[in-house]
């Protein structure tokens, strides 16, 4: 529920380190052959404006849907810019794309910095899973566990609670990822580095980028003083960079995979029955 109310959250932009993470995602689309016919953007606000407008113009003629918690402050945040062109033929591709349904279907379901904050990840990869054509495939980035590890020491030094919870190493991702219906999960990491020039700075950076979602986190709100001495524990714990910035861990993970044709069922005396429906989808080519 808390990762919930931080997705609807209003907001006219998505935070900056989404849309950098975006961008890099976008740059891995070069690793497929065959451009997606049709795609899905889970979750928009939080996986970056721009990077869907840009995504938009790479794929001009791909039909495109939305699913997202605030589904009307999404669709609103996604309208183009500029006024409706003159050209018939371009017309729809100067509305915002439309929410997506149950059965919607996609060649590509990208979701950027999402999968971190659910609380049933292998529930989603299936939901994921059955919005996905086959030889359709996932694109996703999510944050690694060495994330906040300076932040996490901090804390630790002053017996608080954790800063956040835990998050999942990329290996056991690609193994939810072939549970969950994938093949050939392909997994990469990055580790980035922050600095900030005080320790008020650092956490109006925290609050843009989420929120605590630990079970075991601070009750209630907490006070000026609380933040006062938060600021004064970061000032004197965390390392700083050779300009005497502060410094802060994070760790990105990638990872894409594609929907396989199902496996026919095999008989009671090993031999496989196929219906022609799924005879059909393991005919089809066209595979990225």
């Amino acid at each position: 529920m808390a990762a919930r109310r931080w997705r609807r959250l209003p907001r006219a932009q998505s935070p900056w380190l989404h849309e950098e993470v975006a961008s890099r995602m976008v740059d891995r689309l070069q690793w497929f052959r065959h451009p997606p016919a049709s795609w899905l953007h889970w979750e928009p606000l939080q996986g970056g404006i721009e990077a869907h407008r840009r995504l938009r113009g790479l794929f001009p003629d791909a039909a495109c849907w939305v699913v997202a918690d605030a589904g009307p402050a999404a669709l609103n945040a996604l309208q183009p810019a500029g006024g409706r062109s003159w050209n018939p033929l371009l017309w729809g591709r100067h509305r915002a794309p439309p929410l997506a349904e149950q059965e919607t279907q996609v060649d590509m379901l990208w979701a950027n910095l999402v999968l971190h904050q659910e609380p049933q990840p292998q529930k989603l990869l299936r939901q994921w899973n059955s919005h996905i054509q086959t030889n359709g495939f996932l694109m996703f980035s999510c944050l690694g566990p060495d994330t906040l590890r300076e932040l996490r020491s901090v804390f630790s030094q002053q017996g608080w609670p954790l800063p956040h919870h835990p998050f999942t190493d990329m290996h056991d991702w690609g193994d939810m990822l072939v549970h969950s219906g994938f093949a050939e999960p392909v997994m990469d990491m990055e580790r980035l580095t922050l600095t900030y020039s005080s320790g008020s700075t650092l956490l109006d950076d925290l609050r843009s980028l989420g929120r605590n979602l630990h079970a075991a986190r601070h009750p209630g709100l907490r006070t000026r003083r609380w933040r006062q001495a938060l600021v004064d524990a970061l000032e004197a714990g965390l390392p700083r960079d050779v300009d005497g910035r502060l410094v802060m861990t994070v760790e990105l993970i990638y990872g894409h995979a594609f929907k396989a044709a199902p496996k026919p069922p095999k008989g009671p005396a090993g031999e496989a029955a196929v219906s022609m429906q799924d005879m059909r989808a393991m005919l089809r080519s066209g595979r990225r």
